[in-house]
């Protein structure tokens, strides 16, 4: 059944999109929490990106993986505000600005916007996003060089 519904939800995501921008997460790490473990396990989040993107390539659209590292909750999709810290039991939070942000819905506006920023401009370009080790906020295969 979660076969089923996996194949049948990725294949409507690629068929109505051009873009999809999805999180790049690192389940691996994330099923060793024993509290969240089951449900991640059970939601086959692996299983779920590794059909989206052969779909995506069967149907000539653009899968976008942005860096795990990427501030997408804490930073404000209005303003661009950035927070320095924000547990994980914040649920909902208001910014400078005096907008309340969900933090689910926010982080998901910030990632479609890096997404299509990328698909846009290339990597890079909204400089005030930086992450731990200075890459972009999007992961990009490196350009192979001809010979």
């Amino acid at each position: 059944r979660r076969r089923d519904t996996l194949h049948k939800l990725t294949t409507r995501l690629v068929r109505e999109n051009q873009t999809i921008v999805i999180e790049d997460l690192t389940v691996r790490n994330m099923v060793r929490n024993h509290r969240l473990a089951r449900s991640i396990s059970d939601a086959a989040w692996s299983e779920f990106r590794s059909m989206l993107e052969y779909k995506a390539q069967w149907y000539g659209r653009e899968v976008i993986a942005v860096d795990r590292w990427f501030p997408s909750s804490k930073l404000c999709s209005v303003c661009g505000t950035l927070r320095d810290r924000m547990p994980l039991n914040v649920r909902t939070w208001t910014c400078d600005c005096g907008t309340t942000h969900d933090r689910d819905v926010n982080a998901a506006h910030n990632l479609l916007a890096a997404g299509l920023a990328v698909t846009v401009c290339g990597a890079g370009a909204r400089p005030q996003r930086s992450t731990p080790d200075g890459q972009s906020a999007t992961k990009q295969k490196p350009l192979r060089r001809e010979p």
